[in-house]
């Protein structure tokens, strides 16, 4: 029997009711997969300040270093807000320790869930790639000046020709293994990392003749996003367009709460950071309301990346949809479901997905 290494992270608010959602569906999952999953967990963000003063710290560094991927909830909060380090600091540092330099970020408007999206035709799905660690994130110098009557504020937009060609050219492998077309998002008629980002682009096409490859200004694409998001089947940009584009799908879906996340570094096959898009909630934190969707999506993304087992992803995201589907829902969705019952329907449909293929 195959068995998994797993860290967890719970993190804060919703974060540990979400989570211990998604890992009972894994279990479920991987009982009929015949493999096992072997869980430690370790904290991170705020209840890692209130635990040690970091939010990121060494023990949960070691327990990272032992995994073959890491499940995390969520960071922050409002009690942190005054820290002298603040618990998002935790979330950056680890992207760092563990290398991860690609978030990609699937998008689709659930059948059921149509009346949510903004959208007239409420049919959009795709994949937003985005470059994870240069960029104006990470960029130095920055920082703030004082001038004689003024203040100067700098931030510095810095990347490397092989950061840039490393997350393009995991979109193009994308793009081409699932038979999808490319859109390369950038502002090439203002900035020089864009235009060097076109070039790269462009010398990649050559590559993957396959994959229809189009450019478009981050401004326009937005725009289209919302107007024809069908153009749009896998996205690649750099990280702050990346930011912006990818929670403006939350809206095209319906919710933030409807998404999930993988940071890799790396093909399929390679350790990763796998999490829901959403906050931590804190408002709703301990009430039992929280939508695990998102955590659950996460987490049959880090079995198909990580752990190479697609036909266990594929279960967990039918089980969902069908959840979705046919209700309950949570009340972000217009429901009155808890954590616990969409939770409760989700492992329902995974048993009764797995009977249907017997059958079959």
């Amino acid at each position: 029997m195959a068995t998994h290494q797993l860290l967890v992270l719970p993190g804060d608010g919703i974060g540990p009711e979400v989570t211990e959602a998604a890992m009972r569906v894994l279990d479920v999952v991987a009982e009929f997969g015949g493999w096992a999953v072997e869980k430690d967990e370790a904290d991170i963000g705020g209840r890692a300040i209130d635990q040690s003063g970091d939010p990121f710290p060494s023990d949960t560094r070691r327990k990272i270093d032992k995994a073959e991927a890491v499940m995390l909830g969520a960071v922050g909060g409002p009690r942190w807000d005054q820290a002298p380090k603040r618990p998002e600091a935790g979330l950056l540092a680890m992207r760092q320790y563990m290398g991860l330099w690609a978030n990609l970020r699937p998008f689709r408007v659930f059948p059921g869930l149509e009346h949510l999206s903004p959208l007239k035709n409420a049919a959009a799905s795709g994949i937003v790639f985005r470059e994870l660690t240069g960029g104006l994130y990470f960029g130095e110098p920055r920082g703030r000046r004082f001038l004689p009557g003024d203040l100067e504020v700098v931030d510095t937009l810095r990347y490397r020709q092989s950061e840039i060609r490393r997350i393009i050219e995991l979109a193009f492998q994308y793009a081409r293994d699932n038979h999808l077309t490319l859109t390369s998002v950038d502002k090439a008629n203002v900035l020089e990392s864009s235009r060097v980002w076109r070039e790269v682009a462009n010398e990649l096409a050559q590559q993957f003749p396959d994959v229809p490859l189009t450019h478009r200004y981050v401004d326009a694409a937005a725009m289209e996003l919302v107007l024809n998001p069908e153009r749009y089947q896998v996205i690649v940009t750099e990280n702050l367009f990346g930011d912006i584009l990818s929670d403006l799908t939350g809206g095209l879906v319906g919710s933030l709460g409807l998404l999930g996340s993988s940071s890799v570094a790396g093909t399929p096959g390679t350790r990763g950071l796998f999490e829901p898009v959403h906050g931590s909630a804190p408002d709703i934190a301990g009430k039992g309301i929280a939508n695990p969707t998102g955590a659950m999506l996460s987490a049959a993304y880090l079995i198909g990346w990580s752990w190479s087992q697609p036909e266990a992803q594929h279960l967990i995201e039918e089980a969902v949809a069908e959840s979705l589907a046919e209700g309950p829902h949570t009340p972000d969705l217009g429901g009155t479901a808890s954590t616990e019952e969409f939770t409760q329907t989700v492992i329902q449909r995974v048993k009764n997905i797995v009977q249907r293929r017997k059958i079959s």
